[in-house]
């Protein structure tokens, strides 16, 4: 599970940015945590929310660029920069990163920092009595190298130092074989997010959606249910495999369409491909592609504009596959920005977290349950839309 990370001269932010999900003992049960073995509470679900151009979605690349380091980055080319961009403000000061987890081994640390030429640490640490390092390699200026320790890693030193400026140790072991590091880089991510900002939905993503379906019947069965059961018109949810012959390729390609099946009033049904659907629907075919695949097997969900095409009353019954050990045994969590203020009357001040930018471009975050004289029973989204806590357009 995710329990905590933090940035600093990333994006829009220039100071030290936490995103924290612990829950501390005072916090009443919530509907949306898990007590692992650690026994310290953790949140599954975090939302985030702010004006347009306020940073939100910088609050999550750090997810999906550590998820992307820590698993593939060994396969970006020699002499490629890495894609990370600091504050404007302060573009020689290098971006650095703190990412916290837990698994059914224990807590661990992972610590980056970097400019986009070169990584100048990276280190992973693991919670026994206390933190002690599983490995550590620190950029010498001097020197010209790494030195580098590790600790019961099982990457042998010659291979270590082979390890390319802008690649990660991780992923680098994982390419050599080294089973250790499939605990940290076998993880279930699903997003709709890249270094770039939101990837809006496409016409392949529901070609993807379908395929991912086809290839597991369980949670194509889950996917039907769900969407049949939010009113969205759906008797049922067909594939169907089609063969195209593509321009300037040779061969036949097969693909599956997804069709929605709905029933007239005389009991006839009748099937429309899911691009005569709504936006909405094919939002929800395409979520669903990215939430199941977590609740399935444990994981985590990073998604950008959580309620785009979805009606604001969508959210929650979302929300609630996190909630229920039937649909997250795994104890999945999901992290989203939103523009829909009504989420504020779903999640407890704890699982908020609100973020703005100032004039000269500087964005700042904070969770809501940091605001000094709030109260448990406080009309959380009245106040908002007030403008009490901050974070609100100012037009």
């Amino acid at each position: 599970m995710l329990r905590r990370y933090s940035f600093t001269n990333f994006q829009s932010f220039s100071d030290t940015t936490e995103v924290s999900l612990l829950l501390n003992q005072k916090v009443q049960p919530l509907t949306w945590e898990h007590t692992p073995a650690s026994s310290q509470r953790v949140s599954t679900v975090m939302g985030v929310v702010g004006p347009n151009g306020s940073g939100k979605t910088a609050l999550l690349k750090p997810l999906v660029f550590l998820n992307w380091f820590m698993t593939r980055s060994f396969h970006l080319a020699p002499g490629t920069p890495i894609p990370v961009t600091p504050h404007l403000a302060t573009p020689d000061r290098p971006i650095a990163f703190e990412l916290e987890g837990e698994d059914d081994q224990g807590i661990w640390r992972y610590q980056l920092t970097l400019t986009a030429e070169r990584v100048l640490h990276e280190s992973l640490h693991e919670k026994r009595e206390r933190f002690g390092y599983v490995f550590t390699r620190d950029w010498s200026a001097e020197q010209q190298t790494y030195a580098i320790r590790q600790q019961n890693f099982g990457l042998r030193p010659s291979e270590a130092r082979k390890v390319r400026p802008n690649a990660s140790l991780l992923s680098t072991a994982a390419q050599y074989g080294v089973k250790e590091v499939e605990r940290w880089t076998t993880r279930v991510l699903g997003t709709n997010v890249n270094i770039e900002g939101r990837v809006p939905y496409h016409d392949n993503d529901l070609l993807d959606a379908s395929e991912f379906f086809a290839a597991h019947p369980a949670l194509r069965q889950q996917m039907t249910r769900l969407l049949r059961g939010w009113d969205l018109g759906l008797e049922d949810i067909e594939l169907r495999e089609q063969e195209f012959l593509p321009a300037g390729r040779e061969g036949v390609v097969k693909v599956w369409i997804p069709h929605g099946i709905h029933r007239w009033r005389n009991g006839a049904t009748h099937a429309l491909p899911f691009w005569e659907e709504s936006s909405g629907t094919r939002s929800a075919f395409i979520l669903l592609s990215r939430l199941l695949p977590a609740l399935a097997s444990g994981g985590l969900v990073v998604i950008d504009e959580f309620e785009n095409d979805l009606h604001p009353h969508m959210l929650e019954p979302i929300l609630n596959l996190f909630a229920s050990p039937r649909t997250n045994p795994h104890h999945a969590q999901i992290l989203f920005t939103c523009h829909a203020a009504e989420v504020l009357n779903l999640l407890h001040k704890s699982q908020v977290m609100l973020v703005e930018k100032d004039a000269t471009g500087e964005s700042t975050a904070w969770r809501l349950d940091s605001v000094v004289g709030l109260r448990n029973d406080d009309n959380f989204y009245a106040k908002y839309m007030a403008g009490a806590y901050g974070a609100v357009p100012q037009v």
